[in-house]
């Protein structure tokens, strides 16, 4: 399904860092910093553990706590509901536009009320929302717009005619994931990018145990330092290891783009022509960096069925993005809808992702191409 790209340049980073003594959250994880920063036009970026970590510290910073309410779909993978309750507020679910399968920002409006304290949009599997229209939304509603951007990294959205990439960012923080499912790895990590100084200054502070000093300024210092603590926070941190191998993994980046963008139009060629299926869509204001591919069934195909016979031909798929409100952890209780979820429960019902990664060849993609003809006919 997925493979990351990783070579003997992140082996030696990483041996470099572990060499250096400073493992953890030091003068490696700064410099990622700076770069991550600076490839995606942010001001700030904030390193931290993982993706969900990410999305939790800046629905904090927007305000979310018990008794709110966050805006966001239920197509998604699950972290993105888990991040709004484990901030103690309850996510409201909106359906997705069926093509590029994104929140449609025309049942947006319809979901905001006055417990809400941020729309929560998710770049799914890379490609870009309609961040113009929703930024909009949220300016003229009065809330925080958050990107769920873990599938994004290098993905372009077009606003006012300028191409930006995703995490520039566009509405009021954007968080990516390094799990080895996304284009850069650093084996788990994320980022949270924002133009808000006191924002990122938030997450610096929550992400060390609410620490006022930061490990690099008190072992820097001439004098004797005592931290204090005049918050409570969490233990979020990205180890310099992790930095060191995203660093390179940054560097590599482009021509990740490059391949996935060549292996997603040679999908599109091979598989035009079987019947019924359809392709995702990729507005002519977006340039996904196509993390995933994920194809639709014919209507009265069987998603299972057509798993289990590209597995038997060697070939590994996984089903359409999940909803979270079809899962015991999501009891009705637990959440609201504004409107019918059928697009968000159809993708997941006829939607098959297919396997891409950077190393593959042609032989790779004709192979899982003949195999899924032989399965829908």
């Amino acid at each position: 399904m997925a493979k990351p790209w990783l070579g003997e340049e992140e082996a030696a980073a990483a041996r470099r860092a572990i060499l250096s003594g400073w493992v953890t959250q030091g003068p490696e994880v700064a410099a990622f910093e700076r770069e991550f920063a600076a490839f995606v036009g942010a001001p700030y970026a904030c390193a931290v553990s993982n993706g969900t970590s990410a999305l939790q510290l800046a629905l904090l910073a927007a305000g979310a706590a018990p008794g709110g309410e966050v805006v966001t779909v239920s197509h998604s993978f699950i972290a993105t509901a888990n991040a709004i309750r484990a901030c103690g507020s309850t996510p409201v679910f909106v359906d997705i536009q069926p093509g590029t399968y994104n929140i449609d920002p025309e049942r947006v409006e319809a979901a905001v009320g006055p417990k809400t304290r941020a729309i929560l949009c998710v770049h799914q599997l890379g490609m870009p929302c309609d961040l113009k229209t929703l930024a909009g939304l949220a300016r003229r509603l009065g809330v925080f717009l958050i990107e769920d951007a873990a599938c994004a990294v290098g993905s372009e959205v077009e606003i006012e005619g300028d191409w930006k990439r995703i995490g520039a960012p566009h509405g009021d923080a954007a968080c990516f994931s390094f799990h080895p499912r996304k284009l850069l790895t650093t084996g788990d990590g994320g980022m949270i990018t924002t133009r808000r100084a006191e924002w990122d200054a938030k997450f610096r502070l929550q992400r060390h145990h609410g620490m006022a000093v930061s490990d690099t300024v008190r072992h820097s210092s001439r004098m004797v330092v005592e931290e204090s603590y005049p918050e409570p926070g969490f233990n979020f941190r990205l180890t310099d290891i992790q930095a060191a191998t995203g660093r390179v993994q940054l560097g590599r980046l482009p021509a990740m783009l490059d391949r996935r963008r060549t292996l997603a139009s040679r999908y599109r060629e091979l598989l035009a022509d079987i019947p019924g299926l359809l392709m995702p869509e990729e507005p002519s204001w977006a340039r996904s960096n196509w993390q995933s591919f994920c194809v639709r069934l014919a209507s009265g195909a069987r998603q299972a069925g057509v798993m289990q016979a590209l597995l038997d031909d060697g070939i590994s798929t996984r089903r359409g993005v999940m909803c979270a409100h079809r899962e015991a952890a999501y009891p009705p209780e637990a959440w609201r809808a504004a409107g019918g979820l059928e697009n968000s429960e159809e993708a997941q019902d006829s939607g098959l992702i297919l396997p891409l990664f950077h190393q593959m060849t042609d032989a790779d993609q004709d192979r899982v191409a003949i195999a899924l003809r032989r399965a829908c006919v």
